[in-house]
């Protein structure tokens, strides 16, 4: 378990590391801040989406995303609106401008891995795939089990 905790840990260490996220921004032609496009990238993902939910999703408090939601809105990427099922939760969707950026953002971050992963096989690929789903689900039923 060690050893794969020390793997997971050097990935977050790779995908969080600020010049990433400048080369990816750069690579997808898109000018955002980088506290604001993994927000955007989760709504797009996940959406619609609670604002306390997209902030226990990214670790970070409710103030703060809410904040950034605001941001994320005055430039026209999401939407805020009530929830349908509960009108005092305010949830972000997607816009088709957020679509488009999230689009750029995927297109960029496949040629940015391609390279990498242009030596692995298919069957490798949908394997880590399948295997890395698998662990977050059981991870997360065993948290529901546990009652949070």
């Amino acid at each position: 378990m060690r050893r794969l905790h020390g793997a997971i840990l050097d990935l977050m260490v790779l995908m969080n590391l600020p010049s990433r996220d400048d080369d990816l921004l750069a690579e997808a032609g898109v000018s955002l801040d980088r506290a604001l496009f993994p927000l955007l990238v989760v709504v797009e993902r996940s959406g619609p989406i609670g604002v306390g939910e997209l902030a226990e999703r990214v670790g970070r408090d409710y103030t703060t995303i809410s904040r950034q939601v605001a941001k994320l809105a005055s430039l026209g990427l999401v939407e805020r609106r009530p929830s349908p099922a509960d009108a005092r939760v305010k949830e972000a969707i997607l816009t088709a401008e957020g679509r488009r950026v999230t689009d750029a953002l995927d297109a960029a971050r496949e040629r940015l891995a391609g390279p990498v992963l242009a030596r692995w096989s298919d069957h490798d690929l949908m394997e880590l795939e399948r295997l890395l789903r698998r662990w977050v689900e059981d991870m997360a039923a065993a948290k529901a089990a546990d009652g949070d």
